[in-house]
């Protein structure tokens, strides 16, 4: 695939989700965002509402972050209150014991629960940790999302140790979802070569921390 930066860019979630991060570290990536032109820029809940100028750079945030070991009434009432403060989108953790058990109609029931909390037209993606997921369970994840109406699956939240996106992962997600949801690769994707191989395996969106240091690399390579 033959991408240039300015092209990968509008895929890109600039995300910032340290547990650190203050509201002065939240407005200098919404400037970097706005003078890179990525789709998004990803928050923390408690850094809502983003005040800083956007212009056309969605607001999305995290949900359940990052285990998933909430109720899904928490998790329910954290999406209400974060798209109450103006966030676009909302990226939840499913609980992943649920499926180890196998018990995907659960799954599905607590995504559903968040699914109401975040109405169309804001976005709802959910995180599946597919690094700690074998590869029925990551059918049953994505079924179980889109049974439950969700917009995107999503590979990681990069902070679990099995580790973040693969291109196994979002190919095998890809495949399950056939278009009919969108796919976010995150977690660990560091360079311009790994940004790219997640597009080509599928990917519709990236979530990425350092988005500058990415589009130096293609632009170094000379894309």
């Amino acid at each position: 695939m033959a991408l240039t930066p300015a092209e990968l860019v509008h895929y890109v979630d600039h995300t910032l989700l340290s547990p650190t991060a203050t509201a002065a570290d939240v407005a200098a990536l919404a400037a970097e965002a706005v003078a890179l032109g990525t789709y998004s820029i990803c928050v923390s809940p408690a850094m809502l509402p983003v005040t800083a100028e956007l212009g056309g750079v969605k607001v999305a945030t995290v949900c359940g972050f990052p285990s998933g070991k909430h109720t899904a009434a928490v998790k329910a009432a954290e999406a209400a209150e974060s798209v109450a403060l103006g966030a676009d989108e909302v990226d939840m953790v499913i609980d992943l014991g649920l499926l180890k058990a196998g018990h995907p109609e659960a799954t599905q029931a607590e995504i559903a629960a968040v699914r109401a909390s975040v109405p169309a037209p804001k976005v709802l993606k959910v995180i599946i940790e597919s690094a700690a997921l074998t590869d029925p369970e990551i059918v049953q994840a994505c079924r179980a999302a889109e049974a439950a109406g969700a917009d995107f699956v999503k590979t990681s939240t990069g902070y679990h140790p099995a580790g973040g996106a693969s291109v196994h992962a979002v190919e095998l997600m890809a495949a399950t979802v056939d278009g009919r949801l969108g796919v976010k690769a995150s977690g660990g994707i560091r360079d311009w070569a790994t940004a790219v191989s997640m597009i080509e395996a599928g990917a519709t969106r990236l979530g990425l921390s350092g988005t500058a240091a990415v589009l130096t690399g293609g632009r170094s390579a000379g894309y």
